[in-house]
C-alpha cells in the first residue's frame, strides 16, 4: 500500500506523489511569535513531525521549512504593552517555541525562515502580482484583487459573496480585497519597496519564503485546522496568480479543546507549553498530543495526560527490561535510539501509509509490547528480540524513543536541583556575612564557583549565574 494523504484541497484521501522522485518538500507555517507557545502550536508541531519521520522512514530525503512570523500587528501590539522592542518580544517568544520543540523531541526544521529577512522576495512577488492585473497599489498599501482571481475560495470550500473579511477597510477597492503590504505608520517599523514604506502583510510572507527555498511548485503545506481561511485560502490565490503551481498537497491538524474550562496559571491548569512541562513529562506530553488522528480534535484533560503518561511508561519498562536481556546478544544493538524502518511491522506500515493513522499504529506498539513482555516470561529470547527491535524502531518513528528523551530529562532534573540547592547556600554564605564569618563566606563562594556557579554580590543582594566566568 503507497502513502496515501488527506489533502484538504480536492477534499479527498490521495496517493502521495512527490514533485521530485524520492524526495518529499514540507512547507509548515509555524508561530506568529506574538506570546509564548501554548498546546495548540505543539500538537501542530508534534503532527507534522511525525509526518515528517515518517517520510524519512519510508524512504525519502525530506526538506521540512518551518517559519517563524516576527512582525505582525499582534507583536507589535505586545510589545508595545510591555514597553520594549518589537523585535526584544519576538526574539524571546522564537526562542520559547525552539526551547517547547526540543523538549517534546520535534526535530530542527532543515530551515527556519524569517518574515522580516525575506522582504526582497515579498517585493518580487508583489511586482508579479501587480504586472499580471492580480494586485493593485493604493495610498502607501498594496492589495490582491480577489475578483481578479475565480478560483478563490476553493480551498476552503467557501463562495466569494459569502465571505466576511475582517481586514480594516483601508484603501482597497473591494471589501474581499486583502493587504498584502501595509503602508508604514507612525513607532513601526518600515522597510522601503518602489510604492512607499510599510511592512509585510501576513499572507505574503508565507508564499514568499516558500517558493524561496522549496520552488513554484512543492510538495506538502500544512498548519493548523484554522489556518485554511483566510491564511491558506489567500497563499493559494496570490501563488497561483504569479504563476506558481505551489503545493499539491494541503495538509491540516485539528483544534485542541479546553471543554471551555478556564486555563490559568493560578489555578494550575496553563497551557503554555512551559507550565504543562512542569506538571508532566514531555514524553507524555508528546504522546498525548500525537496519539489521535491529526485531523481529528483533541480535548485536552489532565486525566488524559496522566493516562498518555501510563502508556508511555508500559513502553518505557518494556525496552528498559528487554535491553538489560538482550545486552549479551552480539546481533542486538540496545543503544540504537531509532532502530532500523525494516523491523517495522507490516502493520503498522499499513497504518501509517494509510494518513497517518497514529491510533492504529500505536495500537500495533502496544501489542507489539505485550508479546515482548510475554516472551519475557516465557524466556523466549529470540521473540524478545524481535519485539525489542519492533518497538524501538515504532518509536523512532514516532518520536517517541526514550532515549531521544534522556538528555532532555536529565538536564531537566539537573536544573531542578541546582535551583533548590544554590539559593540555600546562598542564604547560608549570606548569614555567615552577617555574622562576619567571612572565612566561611568564602569558602561557600568558592565552592559554587568550582561547581560552575558564579556569584556576584549586588545592592540588591547576590546574583548568581551558570557558566563561564
Amino acid at each position: 500500500m503507497a502513502l496515501r494523504l488527506s489533502d484538504t484541497k480536492t477534499r479527498t484521501t490521495r496517493e502521495f506523489t512527490p514533485v521530485h522522485a524520492g524526495a518529499a518538500s514540507i512547507y509548515v507555517c509555524g508561530p506568529t511569535v506574538q506570546s509564548a507557545p501554548h498546546v495548540g502550536h505543539a500538537r501542530s508541531a508534534v503532527a507534522f513531525d511525525i509526518l515528517r519521520r515518517w517520510l524519512a522512514a519510508s524512504g525519502y530525503d525530506v526538506t521540512f521549512l518551518r517559519n517563524v512570523t516576527d512582525i505582525d500587528d499582534k507583536i507589535l501590539h505586545n510589545a508595545g504593552h510591555e514597553n520594549i522592542p518589537w523585535w526584544a518580544l519576538a526574539t524571546r517568544n522564537t526562542r520559547a517555541f525552539t526551547d517547547a520543540y526540543d523538549a517534546l523531541n520535534v526535530l530542527p526544521p532543515t530551515g527556519e525562515p524569517r518574515a522580516t529577512g525575506h522582504v526582497p522576495e515579498m517585493v518580487e512577488l508583489m511586482q508579479r502580482l501587480i504586472d499580471s492585473g492580480h494586485a493593485y497599489a493604493a495610498a502607501g498599501d498594496v492589495y490582491f484583487d480577489v475578483r481578479s482571481f475565480p478560483s478563490y475560495g476553493a480551498l476552503s470550500g467557501q463562495q466569494p459573496d459569502q465571505m466576511l473579511n475582517a481586514e480594516e477597510p483601508g484603501a482597497k477597492r473591494d471589501p474581499l480585497d486583502f493587504a498584502l503590504w501595509k503602508g508604514a505608520k507612525p513607532g513601526e517599523p518600515q522597510w522601503e519597496t518602489p510604492w512607499g514604506p510599510g511592512r509585510p502583510g501576513w499572507h505574503l510572507e508565507c508564499s514568499a519564503m516558500a517558493t524561496r527555498y522549496l520552488g513554484p511548485e512543492f510538495d506538502i503545506h500544512g498548519g493548523g485546522l484554522d489556518l485554511v481561511f483566510p491564511h491558506h485560502e489567500n497563499e493559494v490565490a496570490q501563488s497561483n496568480a504569479a504563476g506558481d503551481p505551489f503545493a499539491r498537497y494541503w495538509m491540516h491538524n485539528g483544534m485542541v479543546n479546553t471543554g471551555g474550562e478556564k486555563m490559568s496559571k493560578s489555578l494550575g491548569n496553563s497551557l503554555v507549553v512551559a507550565d504543562v512541562l512542569q506538571r508532566a513529562r514531555p514524553q507524555a506530553v508528546r504522546y498525548f498530543l500525537g496519539a489521535p488522528h491529526y485531523r481529528s480534535e483533541l480535548d485536552w484533560s489532565e486525566e488524559g495526560l496522566a493516562d498518555a503518561d501510563a502508556a508511555y511508561t508500559r513502553i518505557e519498562n518494556f525496552l528498559e527490561r528487554a535491553a538489560e536481556l538482550l545486552e549479551p546478544c552480539q546481533d542486538v544493538d540496545t543503544k540504537s535510539p531509532r532502530g532500523r524502518p525494516d523491523k517495522l511491522p507490516g502493520e503498522f506500515v499499513a497504518a501509517m501509509d494509510d494518513d497517518l493513522s497514529v491510533p492504529r499504529a500505536l495500537g500495533v506498539l502496544h501489542e507489539t509490547v505485550r508479546a515482548g513482555n510475554t516472551a519475557i516470561a516465557d524466556g523466549d529470547k529470540e521473540a524478545l528480540r524481535q519485539a525489542y527491535d519492533a518497538v524501538t524502531a515504532m518509536t523512532g518513528v514516532l518520536g517517541l524513543s526514550p532515549s531521544d528523551f534522556a538528555r532532555t530529562t536529565a538536564d531537566s532534573s539537573l536544573r531542578n536541583v541546582v535551583d533548590a540547592l544554590v539559593p540555600a547556600m546562598l542564604e547560608a554564605r549570606a548569614a555567615a556575612r552577617a555574622r562576619k564569618d567571612y572565612a566561611e563566606s568564602d569558602r561557600i563562594r568558592d565552592a559554587l564557583a568550582a561547581a560552575g556557579v558564579l556569584v556576584e554580590d549586588t545592592p540588591a543582594g547576590a546574583r548568581w549565574r551558570v557558566g563561564p566566568s
